[in-house]
């Protein structure tokens, strides 16, 4: 397997040691879709663990919301491969959605249900670590979406605990741009799921367009996603962090 790249290393290394999100004993689930962010953020850790100065443990997970098209199941060896723990859970989102969504798109609704899928799982199975794969570009989408149609200087959140405060949830790649997972999960041919949920794809969707809005002025302004990072470090954080006892500082 293809080593992940230095500046892949040392964005995540920076942002770990940023926000203290790995801390010693931490038994971390990774929520893992198929897609190309997902799966780098798999190898990253995975990579970082052989040689972290603090020990920790990672397994995977895959909701499947049973939707035509989308078929996680031959990853199921490939985790075999890498000895890494596989949980797989299936719900039918997105026949669940048109019974119960109420002023909500499908998107935020399968979202909502996924994530409290996960915090099932990590309680059932005493992970208390969620590691996400969203990384700089998704965050600034998320601020221009909180800003235009919300009001509100808000986005994800670098590490956090859940309302129940039992789950802390990571975004290790919160450094790191798309092009990077793209770049790297091709050059290392990781098995990607395409995406092929159909209520995505229906209507161009508001997250849609604050990409493409960012790709038009990042053309003509290079700095533009740095100056963007700078404006949100400090807003990916809630409150106090978490404290996860002795953390992991140095990995890059």
């Amino acid at each position: 397997m293809l080593k992940p790249p230095k500046s892949l290393l040392r964005q995540v290394g920076r942002a770990i040691a940023d926000f203290q999100m790995i801390g010693d004993g931490d038994r971390i689930l990774i929520g893992v879709s198929g897609g190309k962010d997902s799966l780098s953020l798999l190898h990253i850790l995975n990579h970082l663990r052989s040689y972290a100065p603090v020990n920790f443990e990672i397994a995977v997970l895959t909701v499947d919301p049973e939707v035509p098209g989308f078929d996680p199941q031959p990853l199921q060896q490939y985790y075999a491969d890498l000895n890494i723990a596989w949980h797989y859970e299936q719900q039918p989102l997105l026949a669940q959605a048109q019974i119960h969504m109420s002023g909500d798109s499908f998107c935020a609704y399968c979202s909502r249900m996924k994530r409290g899928i996960m915090y099932r799982l990590c309680r059932e199975n005493n992970y208390n670590v969620l590691a996400l794969g969203q990384h700089l570009d998704d965050l600034a989408e998320s601020l221009l979406m909180s800003l235009f149609h919300g009001g509100q200087l808000r986005t994800m959140k670098a590490h956090y605990r859940n309302q129940d405060g039992d789950v802390r949830i990571i975004r290790p790649l919160a450094y790191c741009r798309e092009r990077q997972m793209a770049d790297f999960a091709s050059r290392a041919k990781l098995p990607v799921i395409a995406d092929s949920c159909p209520a995505c794809f229906s209507k161009p969707t508001r997250r849609e367009y604050m990409k493409a809005l960012l790709a038009r002025e990042e053309a003509a302004h290079s700095h533009l996603f740095a100056n963007i990072l700078h404006a949100l470090r400090p807003i990916m954080i809630e409150g106090e962090l978490p404290t996860p006892g002795r953390v992991l500082n140095d990995c890059g």
